[in-house]
């Protein structure tokens, strides 16, 4: 790895309002015996020298996963750069890894891939991307952003921006193309879910 894991803060984003799961909270639902969110906070842990959730509901519930836990600073559910934005104001190191709170399963070497490139390119953001029917598919949720872009992030969220990789991309940004799509499968409805489980 290019970066000292100990410079990189991993955020897990479970601030959703789990609409395609019929409302409930995502990160809590139970997956082979443990919460989703505390999934991938242990997949989190190996990978970076700090932890961070980014959640809305049930705070008591996430803060018994043993990291500390930030809301949105925006109402309304903004999406995944409200998440971001508690991730950005409350990271006290130079690099920020985010990864939803729905993919259990994604790659363990999620952290030194992307640190490396995001130094071989000199750049600012460095994000997943897949191959999925034989196009690249940027995965966004899953990018290490230099923590110094914070207030770039306020800027475009003022505007009444949301979307998140075209915040990114106005950056110096880097896609890292991970072969094993089924890596990054997230649940996001109750049948993702029981797929999940087998």
């Amino acid at each position: 790895m290019s970066l000292d894991p100990q410079d990189i803060t991993g955020l897990v984003l479970a601030g959703g309002r789990g609409t395609r799961m019929g409302g409930v909270d995502k990160g809590l639902q139970n997956h082979q015996g443990m919460p989703l969110a505390l999934h991938a906070l242990l997949r989190l842990q190996t990978q970076v020298g700090h932890l961070m959730i980014n959640a809305n509901r049930n705070l008591a519930a996430y803060e018994a996963m043993g990291a500390p836990v930030w809301p949105d600073p925006l109402p309304d559910f903004p999406g995944p750069l409200g998440g971001l934005l508690a991730g950005l104001e409350h990271c006290d190191t130079p690099y920020l890894l985010t990864v939803p709170c729905d993919t259990p399963n994604f790659p363990a070497d999620l952290a030194a891939r992307l640190a490396q490139a995001l130094t071989d390119n000199a750049a600012d953001v460095a994000m997943a991307a897949t191959l999925e029917d034989g196009q690249l598919r940027a995965q966004p949720v899953f990018a290490l952003v230099r923590s110094d872009l914070l207030e770039s992030l306020v800027a475009y969220l003022h505007q009444g921006e949301r979307k998140i990789a075209v915040w990114m991309r106005q950056h110096r940004c880097v896609e890292v193309r991970f072969d094993d799509a089924a890596a990054f499968f997230n649940a996001n409805t109750l049948a993702d879910l029981q797929q999940l489980q087998r």
